[in-house]
């Protein structure tokens, strides 16, 4: 049990610094501002809900850990 725990903690560990090494490649992306993100701006005010990067960035993340768990059954 705790090889398996320490597997899964290995695994999730290599995929912070994964999206944090893609982050740090993609900074001058538009990701956080595609279509559909919502922006409401006033005079001393903005209001920014990135909804479809949120979606998105769901996606992507549950193809991959789908992978990632079904490798290892």
């Amino acid at each position: 049990m705790l090889s398996e725990l320490s597997k899964i903690l290995f695994i999730i560990g290599i995929v912070i610094i994964l999206i944090a090494a893609l982050i740090w490649l993609f900074a001058k992306t538009p990701i956080g501002h595609l279509p559909g993100d919502i922006v409401i701006r006033k005079k001393n005010f903005v209001f920014y809900f990135p909804i479809m990067t949120c979606i998105l960035l769901s996606i992507i993340l549950t193809l991959v850990l789908t992978l990632i768990f079904r490798r290892w059954q």
